[in-house]
């Protein structure tokens, strides 16, 4: 057995603190030791160790070289330590922040909760996304936005393929020789418009459109009063296409690489509410 099999846990831990905080002090404060208590232990182990971590100074203290090199493996090792205790022994938020735009909520998030088992002694809250929040800052344990990325970071999950089709009421399409003839309903924002319909179809650039709308929801509901065609999302206007509220007038199909994805912050958010929420909401 090395020496190094031996080192207390409470030596890595105050070091962490030392050496995130840049201060023996600030350590002492956070853990709840003295500040001797603290330098005696990161003394012991550096003797330990065989190396200085901290150069002392007239004014503080400071990472040596080697205490730089090895303060985030400490860090993530200890995040690690917590996040897996949590998991297995801590009990699970009761509070579950979603956060993400009305028209996902409304025709994606909400039917698929419906459909899906009760937790008791757990709450779901739902916040209307108004902008693209920074989420390191968002107050949200889960947050849905439109990415124009394949790929989302960190604990991510695709929430549907999105495939892009011209839409419109039945009444409206059978009044028509061509559907291009009608009128059209944009929608402002990052999804692909009418002009990407264009490069993708071959149509001539379609003229400027009748109505525009800053909301799916709302441009969906203009569709379906028969306002317009609509370059709609299949997924979310599921129930409608099934029950013939609504038409597809095309059978080509748009199907950007940009989508809605679902993230998380594993700081507040167990694994096991993750993969439950994911099952819930994630289109297979």
């Amino acid at each position: 057995m090395s020496k190094l099999d031996l080192l207390p846990l409470e030596w890595i831990r105050v070091f962490e603190a030392a050496g995130r905080n840049g201060s023996f002090t600030a350590a002492a404060h956070e853990i709840g030791l003295t500040q001797a208590a603290v330098s005696q232990r990161i003394k012991h182990l550096e003797q330990s160790l065989g190396v200085s971590l901290f150069s002392r100074q007239a004014r503080g203290v400071a990472l040596t070289v080697d205490g730089e090199a090895w303060l985030p493996h400490v860090t993530r090792s200890l995040q690690d330590l917590n996040r897996s205790a949590q998991e297995l022994f801590g009990k699970a938020p009761r509070r579950i922040v979603i956060s993400a735009s009305a028209s996902v909520t409304q025709m994606w998030i909400i039917p698929r909760l419906a459909c899906a088992p009760q937790r008791p002694g757990t709450q779901i809250a739902l916040t209307t996304m108004t902008i693209e929040p920074d989420f390191a800052r968002a107050n949200a344990a889960v947050e849905i936005r439109y990415l124009r990325e394949a790929t989302a970071s960190g604990r991510a999950a695709r929430l549907y393929s999105e495939a892009l089709s011209p839409m419109a009421s039945p009444a409206l399409l059978a009044g028509a020789a061509d559907w291009r003839d009608l009128p059209r309903i944009a929608l402002s924002g990052p999804r692909p418009g009418w002009q990407d319909w264009a490069l993708l179809s071959g149509d001539p650039a379609p003229a400027a459109p009748a109505y525009r709308f800053d909301n799916y929801v709302l441009a969906h509901a203009a569709a379906k009063a028969g306002l317009g065609v609509l370059l709609g999302s299949k997924p979310l206007a599921g129930p409608d296409l099934a029950d013939g509220t609504l038409c597809c007038a095309s059978t080509a199909t748009l199907k950007p690489d940009a989508g809605y994805w679902m993230r998380a912050d594993p700081d507040v958010m167990s694994e096991r509410q993750w993969s439950e929420l994911v099952a819930q909401l994630c289109q297979p």
